[in-house]
């Protein structure tokens, strides 16, 4: 009798298999099927895998989403070339994509490998580092407290932390606000914007990402310490003003961040592999950067170049030091299907976690004409990129749609006026990232900025 194992199908021919974990004893009779490689035998044999994947997770308890909207080949095949070409180029090494629409899945795929070293295939509820992609989910929880008055916009940060009063580079001390912080026009700043002999890179200030077992209290210090950009209000920066929210929130809130994220947000939510620790590190993706011939699993330090000029150092073993402060602007984890989740939530008005004020304020632009490092027509709301010139951004996205991405591999956005929800995991940076994975899937959802039939 011939059979195929689920986790040991050969990668050298990904069309006949399914990337999944936990599927040892998961095994296919195949001793009826022609071993000619014609199209439908593949077809039948990918079917027959994603059959077993779905009883499989059911299972375990884990299958977050299955494809429950109605069909759309086209779409689907699109998307899949684009998967299938970035894996055969090896600009990533393993992915999880799902795209629901008025609330439905209508695509929902996990492939490559979840470790290519050990050659564990990518689960669909492979969990990831979030990186940058934690700021929607910290901002969300900001928002939160703000509604049930325990938090005010227009708060200054030193009402909650009162020695936290960086200094212009002139000698000032402007105040910042909450407002500030979630819309990155603090006047703050990241280490990767600047030279190695930069004022973050003296005071030793870490991005999220890196130097594990740094705490809360140090990095305040340090931050303070390098100064502000620029009066806070008057430009914006990317930077680490959601880290120095997630210390106001705990003030605020009365207890750790990752509680209140639980509490707040992922909880309410079904949000179970999100937050500051693994829940599952069988499960946790491995990180890679890209490299020629293939990506490079990441050391324990590693410095990932984006540009000529960016460099971001990671350092993947920080989640699992409990000394790191907990990063709101990038250290959380968790899986394709819970983020999908949260941004169902948020399209939808808030669920059971905010009111639909509170998510129309967060997905709308903010910061009027100052410029973002998204370019022309994308403005910026509490937590994320909005769009509000789809032309001047050359975009298919709508004004409205509301994106981000995480330095690890992963971006999402949503369009309220087609009703998606988009979020594409990979474990590769920056190709899943800032690489053309993202705008490829984008593109393919789209397909000539015409939305599919509904």
């Amino acid at each position: 009798k011939k059979v195929l194992s689920l986790a040991s199908a050969p990668p050298s021919e990904p069309e006949t298999w399914l990337s999944l974990s936990g599927m040892s004893t998961g095994e296919i009779d195949v001793s009826v099927l022609s071993t000619r490689r014609r199209r439908g035998t593949r077809a039948f044999l990918i079917t027959m895998f994603r059959v077993a994947a779905v009883l499989a997770l059911a299972a375990r308890g884990t299958l977050a989403f299955a494809v429950d909207g109605p069909r759309n080949e086209p779409l689907e095949q699109r998307l899949d070339t684009v998967v299938d070409r970035a894996l055969a180029e090896k600009r990533i090494v393993g992915a999880v994509v799902i795209v629901m629409r008025d609330g439905a899945v209508i695509y929902h795929r996990a492939d490559g490998y979840l470790d290519r070293e050990a050659r564990t295939p990518m689960p669909e509820d492979a969990i990831f580092r979030l990186a940058s992609s934690s700021k929607a989910i910290t901002s969300a929880a900001a928002m939160a407290l703000i509604e049930q008055g325990r938090l005010g916009l227009e708060d200054p940060v030193t009402k909650w932390l009162p020695d936290f009063d960086p200094m212009t580079p002139d000698g000032g001390k402007p105040a910042i606000t909450i407002r500030e912080l979630l819309t990155h026009t603090s006047g703050l700043s990241y280490p990767f914007w600047e030279a190695s002999d930069g004022p973050y890179h003296r005071a030793r200030v870490s991005a999220g990402l890196d130097q594990p077992g740094l705490g809360m209290e140090e990095e305040l210090r340090r931050i303070k310490a390098a100064g502000l950009s620029f009066v806070p209000g008057t430009e914006w920066r990317y930077s680490l003003s959601i880290d120095v929210l997630g210390a106001v929130i705990e003030k605020a809130d009365h207890r750790s961040l990752p509680d209140a994220v639980r509490e707040l947000i992922a909880g309410p939510l079904g949000m179970r592999d999100t937050g500051f620790e693994v829940t599952d590190a069988r499960r946790l993706a491995v990180p890679y950067f890209n490299a020629k011939p293939r990506p490079m699993r990441m050391a324990a330090v590693q410095d990932v170049h984006f540009s000529d000029v960016t460099v971001l150092r990671f350092a993947p073993g920080r989640i699992f030091n409990p000394a790191s402060f907990p990063s709101g602007g990038g250290g959380m984890v968790g899986t394709a299907g819970d983020f999908a989740r949260f941004l169902e939530a948020m399209r939808t008005g808030g669920a059971s976690v905010l009111k639909p004020a509170t998510v129309k304020s967060m997905m709308a632009n903010q910061i009027g004409d100052l410029p973002t490092i998204s370019g022309p027509g994308w403005g910026f709301g509490f937590g994320a990129a909005v769009v509000t010139d789809p032309a001047a951004a050359a975009t298919p996205l709508p004004a409205g749609s509301w994106s981000w991405s995480g330095a690890y591999g992963n971006s999402w956005f949503i369009d309220p006026v087609g009703h998606f929800t988009v979020v594409a995991f990979t474990d590769t940076s920056p190709e899943g990232d800032s690489g053309p994975f993202a705008m490829d899937i984008r593109d393919a959802i789209y397909a000539s900025h015409k939305l599919p039939p509904r």
